[in-house]
């Protein structure tokens, strides 16, 4: 009879081993997971981040650019709202903060008052700053972190793009005329920021 007892206290004993092992392994494999799943976010974000930034320096790039084969008032006022929807969100609060509202203000004086005085090529940046000062918080907010400011970036880029192998004379051209390659990066960094924003709010 204390055999038997002893026997079954043992199987009980390893039993409850058993049990505390695979919960510490189930345990130890969970945190794995994590781990390597927080590092898959931390990466997945530090490449949205520096595409975006890569996205907004291109399309500064591309609006200040002075030599372009496809430069017109409508394509350059597309790159406004674009910027406006890609850049940094420490970028975007301080120029649509005070400072932002200040460089609005002394502008649009000197357009009203000075007209002469103001340059032609300020315009441009100078609507940017305003939009960026006047936006509601809907589009400021809500519509720049969200796939529908990434739709319309796509939208603008691939019409840029478009425009631009038209007037290079086409799609081989674009990638090896000497003035027009710098202009083809930089449309096709416009292009990346989006696919791979709307890519990933998908899946």
């Amino acid at each position: 009879m204390g055999r038997v007892e002893y026997l079954a206290m043992k199987t009980s004993e390893e039993t409850t081993a058993n049990l505390i092992n695979s919960d510490l392994n189930e345990f130890v494999a969970a945190t794995k997971k994590l781990v390597k799943d927080v590092r898959l976010l931390g990466g997945l974000g530090f490449g949205t981040s520096f595409l975006q930034w890569a996205a907004s320096i291109s399309a500064i790039y591309l609006l200040i650019l002075d030599r372009t084969n496809w430069r017109t008032k409508m394509l350059t006022s597309l790159l406004v709202p674009y910027i406006f929807f890609t850049l940094p969100t420490v970028i975007f609060h301080f120029f649509s903060g005070d400072f932002g509202k200040w460089i609005a203000l002394i502008a649009i004086t000197i357009r009203l008052f000075f007209p002469k005085e103001f340059p032609e090529w300020l315009e441009i940046p100078a609507a940017l700053i305003l939009l960026l000062v006047v936006a509601p918080r809907l589009i400021a907010e809500t519509l720049r972190e969200n796939w529908v400011g990434a739709v319309i970036c796509l939208a603008i880029a691939c019409y840029l793009f478009h425009e631009h192998v038209k007037a290079s004379g086409g799609f081989k051209k674009c990638f090896t005329e000497k003035h027009g390659i710098s202009n083809t990066l930089g449309i096709v960094a416009l292009l990346v920021y989006p696919i791979w924003t709307i890519f990933f709010h998908i899946f």
